[in-house]
């Protein structure tokens, strides 16, 4: 009776095991997996404006740039798209979430309007750029280092560059604040990115899936860990702006569910650089620029330029 006992409770926990690691396996691919998910339909708002900033797109001058990823093992390309008049003020701007640089138009063509070139790659893992896995930013802060570089080669050293990103744009620009970038860049702009790749996935694991953060995460953390190349638990856009030195504009959707707007509040004030924070009310998340186009390119467009010139 024991032994039959002892053979249950040893098959009971050896399912849970077998759960437990299955829930893991799950979250590392439906998180980190190209083309393992997609997102839901954008606000009828932000389609119909999109849709007309992707054919305006289409028609504008623009040319095809490729790098190498910063471990050299992967092919990226970048839409480039030259500004009406010669200048060497440049914005790079950096995609969410499973998006692309064409899902990136109303800001390329916003900052079009505004005189700028516009440099916009694909991550890894997404558009036409090469890549099996999504690294929230990550690995990507260093990949565009490399961006940079080609950038001031073709243009100049007398270039003047702005980092812009949206979602995990906006924390992919947060995380490469930390690091050693080029004088050529002047100034960050970031709208609802997160604080870490940790706390987003926590937020997104208890909001759509009703599961606690811990000790999913870690265990979660070392099994994606040989497939994206880093422990995401140490991708934190909070403690890379505490060695920011550049002008930072913090965006965030007081309604945004998606990324909690508190997150905007601890990068903001992490951040060590002159700083500004601008709270968009009633705006869900990444809307903020649609909710008002041209609130927003004058806000976002005064700030760029007083750090630029």
């Amino acid at each position: 009776m024991k032994k039959h006992r002892k053979k249950i409770i040893i098959g009971i926990i050896g399912l849970l095991l077998l759960i437990y690691v299955g829930v893991n396996g799950y979250l590392v691919n439906y998180a980190f997996v190209r083309d393992s998910a997609r997102l839901g339909a954008p606000a009828p708002k932000k389609a119909e404006l999109l849709k007309k900033d992707q054919a305006w797109l289409a028609q504008t001058k623009q040319q095809t740039w490729t790098e190498k990823s910063a471990d050299g093992k992967l092919t990226l390309k970048a839409r480039y798209v030259p500004a009406k008049k010669v200048t060497n003020e440049t914005i790079v701007i950096a995609h969410g979430y499973r998006e692309n640089s064409l899902l990136m138009a109303s800001y390329i063509r916003m900052f079009h309007d505004l005189g700028y070139n516009v440099l916009a790659p694909d991550d890894r893992g997404a558009g036409r750029s090469e890549g099996h896995y999504i690294t929230f930013g990550w690995q990507d802060r260093l990949d565009y280092q490399n961006w940079l570089k080609q950038l001031i080669a073709k243009k100049g050293q007398d270039s003047k560059i702005g980092l812009f990103g949206v979602s995990m744009g906006g924390a992919t620009v947060m995380m490469m604040s930390g690091e050693k970038l080029p004088k050529q860049v002047k100034v960050i702009v970031e709208d609802c990115g997160y604080s870490s790749i940790n706390e987003e996935l926590g937020t997104q694991l208890s909001a759509q899936f009703g599961l606690p953060k811990e000790p999913i995460l870690t265990t979660a953390s070392w099994m994606a860990q040989p497939f994206i190349g880093f422990n995401f638990k140490n991708g934190s856009a909070t403690e890379q702006l505490k060695q920011n030195k550049l002008p930072t504009l913090f965006i965030h959707g007081s309604k945004d569910r998606f990324v909690p707007t508190e997150m905007v509040y601890e990068n903001y004030q992490a951040s060590a650089g002159k700083k500004k924070l601008w709270v968009v009310k009633g705006a869900a998340h990444g809307m903020s620029y649609y909710q008002d186009p041209t609130v927003y390119t004058d806000k976002v467009g005064a700030f760029v330029a007083k750090y630029m010139n």
